[in-house]
Order: structure tokens, then sequence, then C-alpha cells
């Protein structure tokens, strides 16, 4: 193994990065973690709104476009984590997840929450991968 692993933080320019101070993906060498993914669309408006199907498969397209950034892609995610304001709605979210994981399917867990940041957010995800080679 060469020296030290270089950390590269990446922001999506959200407008809560700053506020927080946090970044959506942080990549050490092989590991790479994205933060908390909501339905938020490029304008930063609710995506499905009212529909928690629709915003668990943005939170992953979220989650995806950061793995990109980081040279990863959806199969490198070992470990997912799901937030959910209404446990009830599980089906929806766990097809989503399904769908998008596909042959690669990753550790998770889904818990229920009070809320989230917005009223309109029904799910967030976040997301840890491992890059096999560097």
């Amino acid at each position: 193994m060469s020296g030290p692993c270089q950390r590269i933080n990446i922001r999506s320019g959200a407008s809560w990065e700053p506020v927080v101070g946090y970044s959506r993906v942080v990549r050490m060498g092989q590991i790479i973690a994205v933060s908390g993914s909501a339905a938020v669309g490029p304008e930063g408006e609710i995506v499905g709104a009212g529909d928690v199907y629709v915003q668990a498969r943005r939170c992953i397209e979220v989650i995806s476009e950061g793995l990109e950034a980081a040279g990863a892609s959806l199969k490198d995610v070992i470990r997912t984590r799901m937030f959910v304001t209404n446990i009830e709605q599980w089906p929806d979210i766990a097809r989503a997840h399904r769908e998008a994981f596909g042959d690669a399917p990753p550790a998770t867990s889904m818990v229920e929450v009070s809320r989230l940041i917005d009223p309109d957010m029904l799910v967030e995800i976040e997301a840890d991968a491992v890059i096999a080679d560097v």
C-alpha cells in the first residue's frame, strides 16, 4: 500500500451544504460515502411530492450522480440507509431500491423518522461504496 489516502470532497451546490457544513460525497482511497440524499431536483425543488416511490427513485439518482463524480457506480455500493417518514410505505421504497440495485443488492436498513428537513420529503437515502481496484 502506498502513502496516505487523499481525501476528496465533492459538493453538489445544494443550499444546505454550507449551512450544515457537509459534502455530498467524500472519497478516501477506495471508500466513498454519500450523504443523505433527498428527492431534490436541479432547481432545488422537491421531486415527486406525495409519491414515495418517485421520491425514492430520485434519491437513488442523486446518489448515482454523486458516485459518478467520485469515479464509482451503484454497483460499488455496499450499504444503504433509508430514512422514511411513514414506514407503512416501505413496499414502494423497497421496490425503487430493488430496481436500482438489481443483481448487486447492498446491505441496508430502513428506519422511520418523525420528519425530514422539508415537510414534502418522504424519504432520504445515504450510501457507502467501495471501489475494488484503485
